[in-house]
């Protein structure tokens, strides 16, 4: 087999010229990095097998692992999935934005059926992000967008970290910026009782409140850790090359200490000094791969305790797969 030559992926600005390439490349199967608010998302065309296979084959993603469907807007989405009330009061309140929906399959989708990975739903967001908006509205279809990074590794949030993980292996980068939220959209099931399946960029709290009732935890009945019925619910993802302790105070023997908090002023790297959820989602895949570089070989990672509530869920989720034992 012929090693990946990373010459091969371009970066392409986004501009008009930049996006009309990447839109060139989606429309001809190739895939394409693009940003979001969340994390840089690896696209390809929802629609067609050939894309959608290239996906899991770039990033050694299980075909069990079902994919994220990005559209532009609330009327694209209802092609592809069936809104109910519940639905749609949630889209009309976040979207666009990092909510994603796991809705019932709309009949005649037109989905490659590896999105949805043989399950009778899909999962689906509009993007708040303009560069991702941009390319939807160039593209003019839905667009299969995981994180682009290899599976089960730390997710991007710069166009750099596409290029270390993927090069060679997509057609394109387009380069966006630093992604604002920095960690995965918030996975909420709705084929049955609202679900929280993955926290993330969209606090639970405000699902709540918009739903008016409490969200049930875990899945719904389709999938579990061994078989997901939405992205993010492998046990071990997310993870660097070091070992990830967590509940760390301090750092032991060849560890780098990735703290939180003012109290954590003598750590290595810390996800926010003054202790602001937010800046510490921002900070985490980017700073996970510093802590990540500083181990080494043979190293470990502490990470100091986060607070279980809003972001601090997500953040806590992605840790704790992070720091998950590795297959």
């Amino acid at each position: 087999m012929i090693p990946p030559n990373p010459d091969d992926t371009r970066l392409l600005p986004p501009t008009p010229e930049g996006l009309a390439e990447a839109a060139r490349q989606l429309a001809a199967g190739a895939l394409v990095a693009f940003p979001t608010e969340t994390v840089y998302g690896l696209g390809g065309d929802a629609r067609s097998d050939l894309a959608c296979a290239r996906i899991f084959e770039a990033k050694g993603r299980p075909r069990f692992n079902p994919l994220i469907v990005h559209v532009a807007d609330l009327a694209a989405a209802r092609r592809i999935a069936r809104f109910d009330d519940r639905a749609e009061r949630l889209a009309g309140a976040f979207w666009p934005g990092p909510l994603t929906l796991v809705l019932p399959l709309a009949e005649g989708a037109g989905l490659s059926p590896l999105v949805t990975a043989g399950l009778p739903t899909v999962a689906v967001r509009v993007p708040e992000h303009p560069v991702a908006r941009a390319l939807l509205a160039v593209f003019g279809g839905p667009l299969a967008a995981p994180s682009a990074n290899p599976s089960g590794r730390v997710s991007p949030t710069r166009a750099a970290h596409v290029m270390a993980g993927l090069a060679g292996r997509i057609a394109a980068v387009v380069d966006g910026g630093d992604c604002a939220v920095g960690v995965e959209s918030t996975i909420l099931g709705l084929d049955g009782p609202a679900r929280l399946l993955r926290p993330g960029g969209l606090p639970a709290e405000a699902l709540e409140a918009a739903l008016g009732q409490p969200l049930a935890s875990g899945d719904n009945g389709g999938g579990d850790a061994a078989r997901p019925s939405a992205p993010g619910q492998l046990a071990s993802h997310y993870a660097p090359g070091a070992a990830v302790r967590l509940e760390a105070t301090e750092a032991g023997k060849d560890e780098i200490w990735l703290g939180f908090g003012p109290q954590a002023a003598g750590a290595a790297l810390n996800l926010s000094p003054a202790g602001d959820l937010v800046e510490a989602a921002a900070n985490l895949f980017h700073y996970l791969r510093e802590a990540d570089a500083l181990a080494g070989n043979g190293g470990r990672i502490a990470v100091s305790p986060v607070p279980e509530r809003g972001l601090g869920r997500a953040i806590n989720d992605r840790l704790r797969r992070a720091a998950a034992p590795r297959g």
